[in-house]
């Protein structure tokens, strides 16, 4: 899960309904998102220029950069890591810091899954084609692990930068992206919380096996 680009509007705190400009920031992100998986399926990755994307959704290629910065960013970018922020903060205070995050990340990645199936298994496919995509996930976790380390910070009374609180984020993304990824490699057979449930209680029991 990946965050929107930085000239977006800040996100709007829970409960309160996106305004005006932030529903269109969210309908165009859509629109060239819908139009780039199409060609990707149509004619692969690397063969999708993006002002091809960008004739397909009917914008400039510019705009298509103010959106995604780099065209592996149209992939990656979505818009869960607010609903993520969001169910975390709706945790009970006194839940663990492992199970709270556990269940935050497992109620939005159901969710986004639930949405719109074909592009969950699009995405996980180019995610296990295409090496720079699979390269540049890596800076949108650490956007994503910083955000909820600051999240985690305001439950626990930590400090943002307290070390055991990033292991804790870090771990998790990785561990939820590690068994997304065996998932897609191995055909996106059978149930994908399977995985994900092995993955995270790894996580949950400390790390044993």
């Amino acid at each position: 899960m990946t965050s929107a680009p930085p000239d977006d509007a800040p996100v709007p705190p829970a409960g309160r309904r996106p305004g005006l400009r932030e529903r269109k920031k969210i309908r165009t992100r859509k629109t060239i998102r819908a139009a780039a998986y199409r060609l990707f399926a149509e004619h692969g990755y690397d063969a999708t220029p993006v002002d091809r994307i960008a004739e397909a959704a009917e914008v400039s290629p510019s705009t298509v950069f103010r959106y995604f910065p780099t065209k592996e960013d149209i992939v990656l970018t979505d818009e869960y890591d607010p609903l993520v922020e969001e169910a975390l903060r709706r945790r009970p205070a006194a839940e663990p810091p492992v199970r709270a995050l556990r269940e935050a990340l497992s109620e939005v990645l159901a969710q986004s899954y639930e949405e719109d199936l074909a592009e969950a298994h699009q995405r996980l496919r180019l995610i296990r084609d295409v090496p720079t995509i699979r390269a540049r996930m890596f800076e949108h976790n650490a956007e994503t692990s910083r955000l909820l380390t600051r999240v985690l910070s305001e439950r626990t009374g930590r400090p943002e930068d307290d070390l055991e609180l990033r292991v804790v984020t870090g771990a998790m993304l990785g561990a939820l992206t590690e068994a997304m990824v065996l998932w897609a490699e191995r055909g996106m057979h059978g149930d994908l919380w399977e995985p994900v449930g092995r993955a995270l209680d790894v996580l949950e029991r400390g790390l044993t096996l």
